[in-house]
């Protein structure tokens, strides 16, 4: 393509995206290795229990075929694709080859690094929603060919999904623990129970910042703390290493990595309704916040909060009426939403029987068969510029969903 300046030919834009640092907050993206599958179609096996041990046999007697001491199944589902593409206008271009000035060159190329930035970052954004999802939703939502819509559960057994009810929860609320609530005996309960069940100790424990205030200041563990050889001032100047060597967690990591996603409105919005009709509810979730902008006037929004989402019909329920009417097509819906809840505890081993419990697996896509993170770009003829395009294709895989371990607390 002769009009594509030399830094968007294929060969250099992926050399220049392979380079730039992922970013350091997308923790299971860097924790987890990444496969090549020569097909979109995933296949795994699911391993419950590894703790088997041999028999002994009377010597010169036959070995006895190895049992299948723990439960064994097998995975499969569809991989996800995702891509996104940006246009760079022909000013922006022709700046990049501009042969008397060079601020003028460099402020376009900075232009255009700070694009590939923004798509690499909103790409490897989504594996890592990916990754977050299979840990601690357990299952992930995603659209393939035609709109259809796929669900993979990665059973995690119900025993290792608990919820907490009643006066059980660590805040009710107000900001207060229920009037039974133990967060310290909680977590041994969950540590113990995952000791039992997978037979080695979790290496993992994660949180947010908001669930981490509630454990703060919990009378229980302010109490602990003075039993202790931790005072409050290390509690507060480094809480991850010190409820995480209090408690014996392993590795306490404070997660409050987010993601943002939007929507267009696909039918009139009528003052008073709580229904919105939107052109994909798949990330959506119920109890999120969302913010409903009219882009026909200047900053103007309202915010709500997420009752339902029907992902079939593509629809979000609000728990509160609308007050103002919103146009389809003029009118988009925003949410914001943290990777762990505000409510949820989540426990994993990294391995077991020093096999990893995850990977990533890589599908080949584009009729060259490209792995993981690709850029290619399309001119255009009017108006006159190119398209750079960022695509991935690949799914999570869990090996040992017993491995997991997720509490909600609230």
């Amino acid at each position: 393509m002769k009009g594509v300046p030399k830094e968007l030919q294929y060969v250099t834009l992926n050399k220049v995206l392979s380079r730039m640092p992922k970013p350091s907050s997308l923790i299971f993206t860097n924790l987890f290795d990444s496969v090549e599958y020569p097909s979109d179609q995933i296949r795994w096996l699911l391993e419950y229990g590894t703790a088997g041990i041999s028999p002994f046999v009377a010597p010169g007697a036959p070995s006895p075929v190895m049992g299948d001491d723990g439960m064994f199944g097998e995975g499969s589902a569809a991989c996800a694709y995702w891509k996104e593409k940006v246009f760079l206008e022909e000013v922006m271009l022709n700046n990049m080859k501009d042969p008397m000035n060079p601020t003028v060159r460099q402020t376009a190329r900075r232009q255009l690094a700070r694009k590939q930035k923004r798509l690499k970052n909103r790409s490897m954004r989504r594996r890592e929603w990916m990754l977050a999802k299979a840990f601690f939703d357990h299952k992930i939502n995603y659209q393939r060919e035609g709109g259809v819509k796929f669900t993979v559960d990665y059973g995690v057994p119900d025993s290792h999904q608990v919820t907490l009810t009643g006066d059980d929860v660590w805040n009710d609320g107000t900001g207060s623990p229920g009037a039974t609530a133990t967060p310290i005996r909680d977590i041994y309960d969950m540590k113990k129970e995952f000791v039992d069940d997978v037979g080695v100790n979790p290496t993992d424990f994660f949180i947010n910042s908001e669930l981490l205030t509630t454990l703060l200041f919990n009378t229980d563990l302010q109490d602990l703390l003075k039993k202790s050889n931790f005072g409050d001032g290390d509690l507060f100047a480094r809480p991850a290493q010190v409820l995480g060597n209090l408690l014996g967690l392993g590795s306490l990591t404070i997660y409050d990595d987010l993601f943002e996603l939007g929507a267009w409105m696909t039918q009139d919005v009528a003052s008073g309704s709580t229904d919105i009709h939107i052109d994909d509810a798949t990330d959506f979730e119920a109890g999120a916040r969302v913010r409903l902008f009219d882009l026909t006037k200047y900053r103007t929004w309202e915010d709500y909060v997420i009752d339902s989402v029907d992902i079939l019909n593509n629809t979000i329920t609000l728990t509160s009426a609308v007050s103002k009417k919103y146009t389809a097509g003029r009118c988009r819906v925003v949410m914001r939403k943290k990777l762990i809840n505000d409510t949820t505890v989540g426990m994993f081993a990294r391995s077991v029987d020093d096999e990893k419990i995850a990977e990533f697996m890589e599908a080949p896509f584009g009729l060259g068969r490209h792995f993981g993170l690709y850029a290619d770009t399309k001119e255009e003829w009017d108006p006159d510029g190119i398209w750079m395009r960022v695509q991935n294709k690949g799914l999570p895989v869990i090996y040992h969903p017993e491995a997991l371990y997720t509490l909600t607390v609230g």
